[in-house]
């Protein structure tokens, strides 16, 4: 099983590095990841549950880490993220389990530390 909270520290960290290398890239991608999460027609935790479920049905392990991580601290639910892989194994089939599977366990990695 991976450690998602592990992962997710390691990512902040390399994404900083990254930031040093190519600053305007970085930078604009901040910019942009601030746009699309500012509550509008939709609260943060919806947004980063629609993340969560792109990211699942593209299987990507860093982005099921960083958007359970950010959906969990924008107050979704155990329940919600289930939900949120259902729909997702709906648009991805038989891979989207094996993720879906991955998003759960940090949603159980995350909870066990508190978050």
């Amino acid at each position: 099983m991976k450690d998602f909270p592990a992962q997710f520290k390691e990512l902040c960290t390399w994404m900083d590095k990254l930031g040093l290398a190519i600053p305007e890239a970085m930078e604009g991608f901040g910019l942009l990841h601030k746009a699309s999460r500012t509550p509008r027609a939709l609260d943060c935790k919806t947004k980063e549950l629609i993340a969560l479920g792109i990211a699942v049905t593209v299987r990507c392990d860093g982005c099921i880490a960083f958007h359970v991580h950010d959906a969990m601290q924008a107050g979704a639910t155990k329940e919600e993220i289930a939900e949120t892989v259902s729909v997702s194994i709906l648009m991805g089939g038989g891979p989207s389990v094996v993720y879906g599977i991955e998003a759960m366990q940090a949603v159980e990695q995350y909870q066990a530390q508190g978050l």
